[in-house]
């Protein structure tokens, strides 16, 4: 949940006071995009990965400092909830076995995690939300201990005025809650793809990212299940927009943005997506530091913006720009968050590789996707993909099949297509180049997209495979709600440790 900082409501600045410093942090980052400052181009990608903490039945349970303990590794750390924590993977070269050195080495860090969580009665389990979490669990004496993440539950909750609601609509069935914390949105864990990019690069990664964001969450949705309830497909966004929205009713109605966002326009730099944030979003975290970042810049150093990072790291758009400092010199990174957990190492390699051949090859393009794809289309592709998954129907130009009469067709050339087939017919040509481009192994470019194309042959992915395991339960067996979420909870599990991915798993 944002910047991990170290502090407290007396650390908390005037907003007057942070708001100059965050100029300061934007004039200063312009200043080093005018004066190249940033650091040479290199294919660099990186990976963190959200996961669940469960018991051997499959039911959360709230022993994240313990796991830690025994894990005992620096690339293990809390995350909101005490069910939930998070592994750093250290950036990778992108290109030649790189997918299957991280599939080795992911798979090595998490079976012995699972080890050392099972000493203290945990077990380790990669799922967008994880099927047998209730709202019982979800409260504020279950958030993990530190100040930080008791801060922003304050400053979100007081910048509501309210408590927090839950209402989803999942056309299966409808969930309502009323929530008194941040808590629910800890029901989330995710997978966070980063690629390092330079500055002359960015405005084209970012806005390949945002419209391949429907396809990639349509084909890699995991998340069918939020307390008890059978929701969207992937129903991570809807929950992460609501539990974290800092706006009330009125507020929503004029219009103001919520601090959970897709994006209102495609860009042309990186300093659009952080002037945005300065413009848009009142601080929540107003933490100060001493540095001037011009007066740090004229002395021929490399200021840290760390306001200017914080207040980045409260704002949580689904593809987030990163200024970081590594060695000494700045560097951009675009930070892909689209994506659910799971279900398999070999799932999550392949929708990482999906991601960065297809970021690739749309950057790439001549006549790029995003001056033909309305950013409002982009946008309807989000939450279209969150809601229906591979069943989804997405916007996307392709001109040379429906014009602009075609089914569904708007004018340009855009028309509403079944993800499966824009996925076969059009994007994973493109990712197989975008891979080829990245001088990837064929042997792991084959491997891993041959993953997505099963995935849409067969329609089965994490969130179909849960949807119909449950359903079997209850249709077969005759299994009340929580029994049968239990019992798929338990079947999840033991296959996502066979390794298998998820569309060759048997449904009984």
């Amino acid at each position: 949940m944002g910047e991990k900082v170290a502090a407290s409501g007396a650390d908390l600045a005037d907003r007057e006071l942070y708001r100059r410093k965050l100029r300061q942090c934007l004039a200063a980052l312009g200043q080093m995009l005018t004066d190249r400052r940033f650091d040479r181009p290199r294919a660099s990608m990186g990976l963190e990965i959200e996961l669940n903490l469960a018991d051997e039945s499959g039911h959360p349970v709230m022993l994240n400092e313990q796991v830690l303990d025994s894990i005992a590794s620096g690339d293990f750390q809390t995350e909101l909830g005490q069910f939930n924590i998070e592994v750093n993977i250290a950036p990778h070269h992108l290109g030649g076995r790189v997918f299957e050195e991280l599939r080795e080495e992911i798979d090595i860090g998490l079976r012995y995690a699972d080890r050392k969580a099972a000493e203290v009665g945990a077990r380790i389990v990669t799922v967008g939300i994880l099927p047998t979490l209730t709202g019982d669990h979800a409260v504020l004496d279950n958030m993990s201990r530190g100040d930080r993440y008791q801060l922003l539950n304050d400053r979100i909750l007081a910048a509501r005025g309210e408590d927090i609601r839950l209402d989803i609509d999942g056309g299966v069935e409808r969930l309502q809650v009323d929530a008194v914390s941040i808590v629910a949105e800890a029901a989330c864990t995710s997978l966070q793809l980063h690629l390092q990019v330079t500055p002359a690069r960015f405005a084209s990664v970012w806005n390949a990212a945002q419209a391949l964001t429907g396809p990639q969450l349509a084909v890699g949705a995991n998340s069918p299940f939020l307390f008890g309830r059978e929701l969207w497909r992937e129903t991570r966004p809807i929950l992460f927009e609501q539990a974290c929205d800092t706006r009330p009713a009125e507020l929503k109605v004029q219009g103001v943005r919520p601090i959970t966002w897709f994006g209102e326009r495609w860009i042309d730099s990186v300093m659009d997506l952080f002037e945005e944030n300065v413009r848009y979003f009142p601080s929540l975290l107003p933490i100060c530091d001493d540095e001037d970042p011009l007066k740090t810049l004229a002395a021929g150093g490399i200021p840290a913006l760390r306001e200017l990072r914080l207040h980045n790291g409260t704002i949580y758009r689904w593809n987030r720009p990163v200024y970081d400092v590594a060695g000494g010199v700045p560097h951009l990174r675009v930070e892909n968050r689209s994506l659910p957990a799971g279900p398999t190492v070999v799932d999550t390699l392949a929708n990482a590789a999906f991601y960065y051949g297809l970021v690739r090859a749309l950057a790439d393009q001549a006549r790029p996707v995003w001056n033909r794809l309305p950013f409002e289309l982009a946008t309807e592709n989000f939450h279209l993909a969150a809601r229906y998954g591979l069943d989804a129907e997405l916007w996307w130009p392709r001109p040379g099949r429906f014009g602009s009469r075609g089914p569904g067709a708007r004018g340009g050339g855009v028309a509403r297509i079944p993800v499966r087939e824009l996925i076969l017919e059009d994007l994973l040509p493109l990712a197989y180049q975008g891979l080829d481009a990245w001088e990837v192994e064929p042997h792991d470019r084959d491997r891993y997209l041959g993953i997505i194309e099963e995935r849409c042959l067969r329609n089965m992915n994490g969130a179909a495979w849960q949807s119909a395991a449950f359903h079997d339960q209850r249709d077969r067996l005759g299994l009340d709600r929580t029994p049968a979420l239990t019992a798929m909870t338990r079947r999840y599990m033991e296959l996502m440790r066979e390794g298998e991915p998820v569309h060759t798993w048997p449904v009984r």
